[in-house]
């Protein structure tokens, strides 16, 4: 049977983060009346986006990492897709870029991280999407618009809670400083590390999974309430994360590597008093066995709950760090940076008449 080109297959990568310091500043409303600031820094783990188009007039949702699959043949029927991320991008952007027309396409989609995984899964594939889409439709959309667009689409199309962080960094990538103020304002103050300091911090880095968060999304609503309601124990919290992103910024620069470890230690003291669960047993116990094992400080990345735990500690510990948290049944690993953020290309589609 012979084969035949069909249109460009349009694939994007937008790689996950690591929350070094501030996350929870960029939630509103605690942003619009005080300003937010987090630092962030992307790492070599990714979710990936992939448009296939089609000449059959068929939409196809597909989730690999989830084993998930959805076919309509009537457009019309999109709206009760059960992959919302999926759903969400694709109705946005065929109202506001297609003139409401159909779109007919394959759109596959895989994370390197489970769900709850608080590396920014869920935003980065946000942004991933948003990005294929633009590429493939050929759109005139900056770093900036990308971000806003994922951002208002996961949080307000769909409804999900959480903040502004994850959709920046993604579509920027590398060590980034993020503002976060009124009127949907954000600043992307990219860092300047030297590539020996970056070097230096990630041969100090643990990352160790938790376990599934299953509890980020209400976490997220009680810190949304406290802010809200004003209650002392969550802003006090969120005022001193805050401070803590601005000093992380200034160690990461110098590569002071101690004085970021204590920063970590503070800011998780901090942040388990702007809600319920953010802790529990077993994250405690990996924490415990992570200092006794030599670790000098750490923090959960993300809402809390589970996820991933991140720690420093000396570059020639590492190691037994790692096998120490693995022993304990955590899944302790090293990490990489990153320095880009989202990206798309193209590759000819074959397929068989």
């Amino acid at each position: 049977m012979p084969l035949r080109d069909l249109p460009a297959t349009t694939r994007a990568r937008a790689p996950l983060r690591l929350g070094l310091a501030g996350g929870g500043t960029d939630l509103s409303p605690y942003c619009d009346e005080f300003g937010g600031a987090v630092l962030n820094c992307t790492i070599d783990r990714y979710a990936y986006a992939f448009i296939q188009p089609r000449d059959d007039g068929k939409v196809v949702f597909r989730a690999r990492d989830l084993a998930a699959e959805e076919s309509f043949d009537d457009p019309g029927d999109i709206r009760k897709a059960s992959l919302d991320l999926h759903r969400g991008v694709y109705e946005r952007m065929r109202r506001d870029f297609a003139d409401g027309k159909p779109l007919a396409a394959t759109i596959t989609t895989t994370v390197d991280a489970p769900p709850g995984s608080g590396l920014g899964s869920s935003s980065a594939l946000m942004v991933a999407l948003v990005d294929a889409f633009r590429a493939w439709l050929d759109l005139p959309l900056g770093q900036y618009e990308v971000a806003h667009l994922a951002f208002e689409i996961e949080r307000h199309d769909l409804a999900l809670a959480g903040g502004k962080q994850d959709q920046y960094a993604a579509a920027f990538g590398g060590a980034n400083f993020i503002e976060f103020l009124a009127q949907d304002r954000v600043l992307v103050n990219p860092l300047r590390v030297p590539r020996r300091v970056l070097n230096e911090v990630e041969s100090s880095l643990v990352v160790c999974f938790s376990g599934r968060s299953r509890a980020s999304d209400s976490i997220i609503r009680q810190q949304v309430s406290g802010i809200s309601e004003g209650a002392r124990p969550a802003l006090g919290g969120l005022h001193e994360l805050k401070a803590d992103a601005i000093e992380m910024k200034r160690a990461l620069l110098k590569g002071d590597t101690i004085e970021m470890a204590k920063i970590l230690d503070r800011s998780w003291a901090a942040k388990k008093r702007t809600a319920e669960s953010i802790t529990n047993d077993r994250i405690e116990r990996l924490y415990g066995t992570a200092r006794g094992a030599g670790a000098l400080g750490g923090k959960i990345s993300g809402a809390g709950g589970g996820g991933f735990l991140m720690f420093i500690t000396a570059p020639e510990d590492r190691l037994g760090l790692v096998e120490a948290l693995n022993a304990a049944g955590g899944a302790a690993s090293a990490v990489k940076f990153t320095d880009r953020g989202c990206e798309t290309w193209q590759v000819p589609t074959r397929t068989r008449a």
